[in-house]
Parts: C-alpha cells; structure tokens; sequence
C-alpha cells in the first residue's frame, strides 16, 4: 500500500496525534516525511508522530487513512514493526543491551575500515572465511590518505560506517582491521541517522573499542568484540568457529582463564575492551562506564608502565565507579606477563571485586570472541567467565 496515516486519536501533551508509517520501506517513509516537511525528530521506531491539524495535509499528499489498529497489523504483517524493546536507543548502565538478530547463510556483511589501512592478501583471505560460512560479502573501496596509518579521511570512514549501517540489505558490519582511528571518526557520525536503522552485527576489537563503547551509549546496541575479516583467514580454527558459532547460531560463551586472588563471583553485563582505547576515551561523551557490570580489559604492545598509566586513567576517571567484577584477557607483547600480572593486580585489586586472569580474549593467535552488552558471570575461583549469546 505505502504510506498510510491513522486518525489523530492519541492523546499526548495536550493535543491529539496521528501516525505516519510505511508498509513498504523504511526509505519511502523518510523520503515522505522529508517531502511534507515532517521534522526528523517526530520519527519514532517505525513512524512519525504528527500532530492532529497535519492529518488532512498528509492525507492530500497521498498518505492513505486507516485505523490504528490496521497500521500497527500492516507493519507487523510486513515486517516493519519495532517494539520499543527491539528499537536502537540509549540505555542505562549495567543494563543488558539490545541484542541483532543472528546472520544465517545468504546474508549480507559490509565490511568497513573504519581504522588503519588493511593488507590486501589477509583481508581477502578472510573475506573467504565469510564467504565460506555462506554470507555474502561486500568490500570497502580502496582509497589514499595523507596519514599512513589511517584508511582514509574522517569524513571517508565515517561515511562508509553509515552507508553500512543504514543499508537495508546489509545484516552485519565488521571492521576490516583494528589500528588507530575510530576516535577521530566519532564525532563525524549523525547518531539519529544510525539509530533509525535496525539492529545489525557490529564486529571489530582493538581500536574498534571506541566504537563499541559509542553503540553501547547512543543506541543501546550489544556487539562483538571479536577478530577483523583480516585475522579471519589466519586466525587459530578454534577462534574461527567460536567466532561462527557466536553470530550465527548464537551459542553462549565460555572462557577459562587464571583464578584470581579476590573468591567469589560477579554477574553482570560485560563491557569494556582494549585498555588503552578505554583510557583514552575517558571523560568524553560516547562511553559506557563498568558501574553495576563486568569489565574486560587486554592489550597488546604497551609496556607496564603505559599499562599502569591507563588503568590509573580508568580509575582516576571513575570508569570502573561499582564495577562487579574483572576480566583481564590477553595482554600481548606487554613485557614480562609475571610483571604485567603483578601490576595489574596491585591496582585493580584494591576494587575488592573477583578478578580473573588471562582469559583468552584480545591479540593473541587464540584469543577468543566475546559479545559485548550482554549478562556475563564471572567465577574467580574457576577462573571463568560464562556469557550469555549476543545474538537472538
């Protein structure tokens, strides 16, 4: 049918309201709001709220009257309904996040460089991996940037990320790559713009840290802190198949580390990621603090002292301010692991909350994938953390 519009019956600060939606595309309903002049900021979930005396301009323009009921059956029959608790939208700390639908075979992944530049051979290794579990894959486009460590401008990468997330035929965006970048990218991205989009797979780790904690604070999305496409291809088999396993048929997680020195067990939401992203994302807007949840924690190639510098920063900041319990995963190429050990224990272990070590996760050849935002349960003494999947 396309566009319809039910009467202007709903009550709501001292006026009456109508509904605009689109039994057809998200896009033609934009698109028609855009035209009439609707403002963006009446789109909620999967319709535009518009006050009574537009009804008889709407209808004019070619929206076609229904009831309320007939809408929200039409939306649902198509597809296009978003209860509130499967629409994008902040959500408050230690509060589990909105989980994306699972990928199954034929699906569409949008792979994006949202960081540093990528090896053509390994990203392409990788795409084969994706492609061999049955998903369609689509590359990002090839492009020069006057900083070699970037892949592209700030308005070329967070353009990619958008075109992604809002496509409708694309199921998952998975970053290339880690390596330094995200955070300059931020500030480019229209958050209204992605939280009208429905819920995806976000997949990256390293510096794809930032853009966890900014999904997780403006659109209330659980992710996956799990290998980029170009770690796929020489990635361990174990990690390979955690990582199919966790996006595709959504089996909860598992990991074994080392008992920490603080008995017990901590439940909570699992946040957090790579130490040094964390630190560095400290006192700006787009973060998610540990308050009420489990916090991972690993890194790879900064020294102790550097290691010591960040944790003081999460601490100092009031990042880890009631936080349940503590995840270390790897920390790679950090120095002697006896002294890493010694350090991070010395200042995390003040919290007094139960603490394991080693757990695989982060950068190293076996180093497992984790869902973000999801309720994780950490046993010090097993030296486990069980994870709900990240996906329904």
């Amino acid at each position: 049918m396309g566009i319809i519009v039910d009467p202007p019956q709903t009550e709501g600060h001292g006026r009456l309201w109508s509904h605009v939606a689109s039994d057809a595309s998200f896009e033609e309903l934009h698109e028609f709001a855009r035209r009439c002049g609707i403002p963006e900021r009446g789109f909620d979930r999967d319709h535009y709220d518009v006050p009574a005396e537009w009804y008889a301009k709407l209808v004019s323009a070619g929206a076609v009257p229904v009831s309320s009921r007939e809408l929200v059956s039409r939306l649902a029959r198509c597809g296009l309904r978003r209860p509130k608790a499967h629409t994008l939208s902040p959500r408050r700390p230690g509060r589990m996040l909105l989980r994306p639908p699972r990928l199954s075979p034929g699906d569409l992944v949008a792979v994006i460089l949202p960081a540093g530049p990528v090896d053509e051979d390994r990203l392409l290794a990788g795409t084969e991996v994706l492609r061999g579990w049955g998903l369609e894959v689509r590359l990002p486009d090839r492009r020069a940037t006057s900083h070699r460590w970037l892949a592209g401008s700030d308005e070329a990468r967070s353009h990619e990320l958008t075109a992604a997330w809002t496509d409708p035929e694309v199921r998952a965006v998975w970053a290339g790559r880690g390596g330094y970048g995200v955070h300059r990218l931020l500030d480019h991205l229209d958050w209204e713009l992605l939280a009208r989009a429905a819920p995806r797979v976000l997949v990256g780790f390293s510096d794809l840290t930032a853009l966890h904690q900014a999904f997780a604070t403006r659109l209330g999305l659980a992710s996956v802190h799990g290998p980029g496409v170009a770690a796929l291809g020489e990635a361990h088999p174990a990690v390979r198949a955690a990582t199919r396993a966790l996006v595709m048929e959504g089996s909860p997680t598992m990991l074994t580390g080392r008992p920490g020195p603080v008995a017990g067990t901590a439940e909570g939401v699992l946040v957090g990621g790579n130490l040094t992203v964390l630190a560095a994302s400290a006192g700006t807007a787009l973060v998610r603090p540990a308050a009420d949840g489990v916090a991972l924690l690993e890194d790879v190639g900064e020294r102790p002292y550097r290691l010591d510098r960040a944790v003081t920063q999460l601490l100092r900041s009031g990042w880890l301010d009631g936080v349940r319990g503590i995840a270390l995963g790897s920390f790679t190429a950090c120095g002697d692991p006896d002294d890493v050990r010694t350090l991070l224990l010395d200042r995390l272990g003040g919290l007094g909350v139960p603490l394991v070590l080693d757990l695989p996760a982060g950068h190293g050849p076996q180093d497992l994938p984790l869902p973000l935002g999801v309720r994780g349960r950490l046993d010090a003494a097993a030296g486990t953390l069980e994870l709900d999947r990240g996906v329904r």
